[in-house]
C-alpha cells in the first residue's frame, strides 16, 4: 500500500472532474447556496433575468431589451454560479478521494482476544467490531493489529506502511513513546499484548478519515472575518444598484433622451460589481487548504488548525530530530580525578543495559570498545528515565561493585540532575567534574553524568550534529517575522553552543514538561500564535496549549488527541513545512482577494457608461476600451466575469506559491502581481470577448 501523500490527483483526472461536474449542479439548492452570501446574490440574479427572459417571451412590446440578449445575460450568470460551485466541489472531490483511499486500508479482521491476564491463559477469537477498550489482544507475526492501542508486553517489527508511506518496518515495544500501535497495521516479527485504546469507529484512521471530509468543515475565523467584509460590500453595491433605477427614471424625464435602464442591465451591473472571484472561490481555498496538508501526509483536525499554522510566530522546536540529526552517540569517558576510566566505563555501561535509547545502547557499545564487558547483575533494579528525574540507573546489590554490603544506587542522566541526587545522598559534585562537564557542553556536545552512590565516577560526552540547511531554513523564517526556540533536555552550556551553531533564535534548557507549558503559555500570554511537535505523553500538555500541535504518528495515543494535526511521516521538521503551508493558504487567500477588488474596475469602464450612454452621451468619453455596443459591453463583462473563476481554479487549489519574505514584501508582491494584474487582465479580457462578440454578430 502506499500513503495519502501519493494518492494526489490531477486537477484534470475524469475520477475528480465528473462528480465535480455533477456537484455543481447538486449545489443550486438554495440551502446551499444561501451559506455564500455573495454567490447567493448571483443566484437570486439569475433566477431574475431568467424570469425577465421569460416575460420578454410572453410580452416582447414591454422591454426595450431583446429577448435574446436577456437570455444571453441569464445563462452567462447561471454559469457563474455553476463555475463557483465546481470549483467549491472539485477541492471536495480531491479531498474525498483521499478519504476513500483511507477507506481502502480499514479492514475487519480477526482478533485474537486473551482469556485472562497473561499470554499462558490463552486466547478466543473475536472479530474487530466486537473488541471494546480495555481488551487485551495478542497480535503475532503476520496478523494485523486490530484497533489502536498501547503494547503492554512484547517487543516486534511492525509494518506501518500502509499508513506512513515508509517502507522500513518500526519497532514497538511497552513502555515509553514507542509503545502505541495503530489499527491497520502488520506485525512482521515476533509478538505483542496490545490493550485496546478506543472502541470501534473511534480508531486513528476512523478519525483520519473524520477529519478529512472537508466538506463537513466548519469556516475559520480568518474565513468568516473575510466573509463578512465581502458581504458588506455587497450590501454596499446592491444599495447603490437598486437606486440607479429610479435616478434612471428621473434623468430620462428630466432631460427628454435615453431610455430607462433595464432590470437585466441592472442586475448585470450588480454581478459584475460586487467581489464575485473571490466569493465564488472562498470555500474552494479553505477546502483546498486541508487538501494540500494531506498531500503532505499531515492530518488536520480542522481548516482552523490550518489556517493557524499560516499565522503562527513562534516555533518551538526540539533539538533531537529536529535541528539536530538525533543520533547522539558516546564519545568519550572522562572520570573523574581519583577514578580509573574502565570503572567509570564499567558503572556507565550497568546504568545504560536496560536503556533502549539510541544514547544508551551506544553507551555500552563504547565501553565495549575499551574492552568492558558487563552483563546484567542478578538482584538489580533497574529505573527507568523519566522526564522529571532526567536519569535512569539501576539500584544494585552492594556486591556487584563491592562497596560493603549497602545496596548502591547507581545513576547516569543530566549533569544538574546527577548533581541533586548526590546532593541528597550526602555527596557532593567535584569542581573538576563541573569543569569537564562545561568544557563538553561548549563543544556543543551533551555531557551526562555518572554516580556511584554518593559518588559522582565522571562524565560520558554524547556527540549530535547540527542538520546541513537548517541554518538557512531558520534564517527563511526569520525573515518572515517567526521567532525560533529550541527545546532541549541539555544544560544550558550544551544548548547555547547547538543554538548558535543551527542560527534559533533562543533556546530553553534542561526543559520538563511543565517548563514547555510554561513558556507556551508565556508567549501567548504576549499575544503570539505558538507552534510545536511532540511525540511523547510527557509533551500532550504543551501540545494541548499550543495553537498548532503537530504530534508524530508514531507517538504515544494522548500526544495524537492532544494535538490539532498528525503528522503520519513522524518527522518532527514537518513543522515547518506545516508553517509553509498555512502561509501559502493565507497568501493564496490574500491574493484571491486583492486580484477580485481590483478586476472590478475595468467592469465599472465597460458596464456604467453601457446602460447610461443614451442619457448621457458624454459618459461616451469613459468607453476606454472602445467597446462596440452597450450591450456588447455588458454581455462581455459578464462573460468574463464568469470565466475569470474558472481558469482561477487552478490557483485556488494549488495554492501560491510560498515564498519566505517579510510581510511587507509580501504585500508588496501581492499588490503588485495581483493588484495591478487585477487591473490590466480584465481589461484586456473583456476586450477580446468583445471583439469575438461583434466579429460573430451575436450583439
Amino acid at each position: 500500500m502506499t500513503s495519502m501523500k501519493n494518492k494526489d490527483l490531477s486537477l484534470f483526472d475524469g475520477a475528480l472532474l465528473r462528480p465535480a461536474l455533477a456537484g455543481a449542479f447538486a449545489k443550486l439548492s438554495p440551502r446551499v447556496q444561501w451559506r455564500n452570501p455573495v454567490m447567493f446574490v448571483v443566484y437570486v440574479g439569475s433566477w431574475l433575468t431568467t424570469l425577465l427572459w421569460v416575460h420578454t417571451l410572453s410580452y416582447p412590446g414591454d422591454t426595450a431589451m431583446p429577448s435574446g440578449f436577456v437570455l444571453a445575460i441569464a445563462v452567462w450568470l447561471w454559469f457563474t454560479v455553476l463555475f463557483a460551485n465546481f470549483a467549491e466541489a472539485l477541492a471536495e472531490g480531491r479531498s474525498k478521494a483521499q478519504a476513500a483511499s483511507l477507506r481502502g486500508l480499514r479492514k475487519d479482521t480477526w482478533a485474537k482476544k486473551l482469556k485472562g491476564a497473561s499470554r499462558e491463559d490463552g486466547f478466543i477469537p473475536i472479530q474487530a467490531p466486537e473488541l471494546r477498550k480495555g481488551d487485551v489482544v495478542l497480535v503475532e507475526a503476520g496478523d494485523m493489529i486490530p484497533l489502536d492501542g498501547e503494547v503492554i508486553e512484547g517487543v516486534a517489527s511492525v509494518d506501518e506502511s500502509a499508513i506512513t508511506g515508509e517502507s522500513a518496518p518500526v519497532v514497538r515495544e511497552s513502555g515509553g513513546d514507542f509503545s502505541a500501535v495503530t489499527g491497520g497495521t502488520r506485525v512482521l516479527s515476533d509478538w505483542l499484548l496490545v490493550r485496546i485504546a478506543v472502541n470501534p469507529g473511534e480508531s486513528f484512521l476512523d478519525r483520519m478519515i473524520g477529519m478529512v471530509e472537508a466538506a463537513r468543515r466548519s469556516k475559520t475565523p480568518n474565513e468568516i472575518a473575510l466573509t463578512l467584509l465581502l458581504v458588506a460590500l455587497t450590501i454596499v453595491f446592491l444599495v447603490v444598484t437598486v437606486t440607479l433605477l429610479p435616478f434612471s427614471i428621473f434623468s430620462v424625464q428630466a432631460s427628454g433622451a435615453g431610455s430607462v435602464v433595464s432590470l437585466a442591465a441592472l442586475v448585470a451591473l450588480l454581478v459584475c460589481l460586487i467581489p464575485t472571484t473571490i466569493g465564488g472561490l472562498l470555500s474552494a481555498v479553505g477546502v483546498a487548504g486541508m487538501s494540500r496538508m494531506m498531500q503532505a501526509n499531515v492530518i488536520a483536525t480542522s481548516g482552523r488548525a490550518v489556517e493557524a499554522a499560516g499565522d503562527v510566530d513562534v516555533l518551538l522546536l526540539d533539538k533531537t530530530g529536529t535541528i539536530t540529526h538525533g543520533n547522539r552517540q558516546a564519545a568519550a569517558f572522562l572520570p573523574a580525578p581519583g577514578v580509573n576510566k574502565a570503572r567509570l566505563a564499567h558503572a556507565a555501561q550497568l546504568a545504560s543495559l536496560a536503556d533502549e535509547t539510541p544514547e544508551g545502547r551506544s553507551i555500552v557499545a563504547l565501553a565495549q570498545r575499551e574492552g568492558i564487558e558487563a552483563e546484567a547483575v542478578q538482584g538489580a533494579v533497574f529505573v527507568a528515565f523519566t522526564a522529571q528525574t532526567r536519569m535512569s540507573g539501576a539500584d544494585l546489590p552492594a556486591p556487584a561493585l563491592d562497596l560493603g554490603g549497602t545496596p548502591v544506587p547507581l545513576r547516569k542522566g543530566a549533569v544538574e540532575a546527577v548533581r541533586r541526587h548526590v546532593e541528597a545522598l550526602g555527596g557532593r559534585m567535584p569542581p573538576e567534574v563541573m569543569q569537564a562537564a562545561d568544557e563538553v557542553a561548549r563543544r556543543g556536545s551533551t555531557p551526562l553524568a555518572v554516580a556511584e552512590g554518593a559518588r559522582v565516577l565522571g562524565i560520558v560526552e554524547l556527540k549530535d550534529i547540527v542538520k546541513a540547511g537548517i541554518r538557512e531554513r531558520f534564517g527563511e523564517l526569520r525573515r518572515m517575522g517567526i521567532r525560533t526556540v529550541m527545546i532541549t533536555g541539555d544544560n544550558k552550556l550544551t544548548a547555547a553552543a547547538i543554538a548558535a551553531e543551527a542560527g534559533v533564535d533562543d533556546f530553553l534548557a534542561e526543559a520538563t514538561p511543565e517548563d514547555k507549558l510554561r513558556l507556551i503559555r508565556q508567549h501567548q500570554a504576549d499575544g503570539h500564535l505558538v507552534a510545536m511537535t511532540g511525540d511523547g505523553t510527557n509533551d500532550a500538555p504543551a501540545l494541548a496549549q499550543a495553537d498548532v500541535a503537530v504530534a508524530m504518528g508514531s507517538g504515544t495515543q494522548a500526544a495524537k488527541e492532544a494535538g490539532n494535526m498528525v503528522d503520519l511521516d513522524s518527522n518532527p521538521t514537518k513543522l515547518l513545512e506545516v508553517v509553509e503551508t498555512g502561509k501559502a493558504l493565507l497568501m493564496t487567500r490574500g491574493s484571491l482577494t486583492t486580484f477580485s477588488i481590483a478586476n472590478d474596475v475595468a467592469k465599472y469602464f465597460a458596464i456604467i457608461p453601457a446602460i447610461f450612454v443614451s442619457t448621457y452621451p458624454q459618459l461616451a468619453a469613459l468607453n476606454v476600451m472602445r467597446l462596440a455596443s452597450p450591450s456588447s459591453a455588458i454581455l462581455s463583462a459578464v462573460i468574463f466575469n464568469a470565466l475569470v473563476i474558472v481558469l482561477l481554479i487552478p490557483l485556488a487549489l494549488k495554492g501560491v506559491r510560498y515564498r519566505p519574505v517579510g510581510a511587507a514584501a509580501l504585500l508588496r508582491r501581492n499588490l503588485l502581481v495581483y493588484g495591478l494584474g487585477g487591473l490590466i487582465v480584465p481589461f484586456i479580457g473583456i476586450k477580446l470577448i468583445d471583439l469575438l462578440l461583434a466579429a460573430s454578430g451575436l450583439v
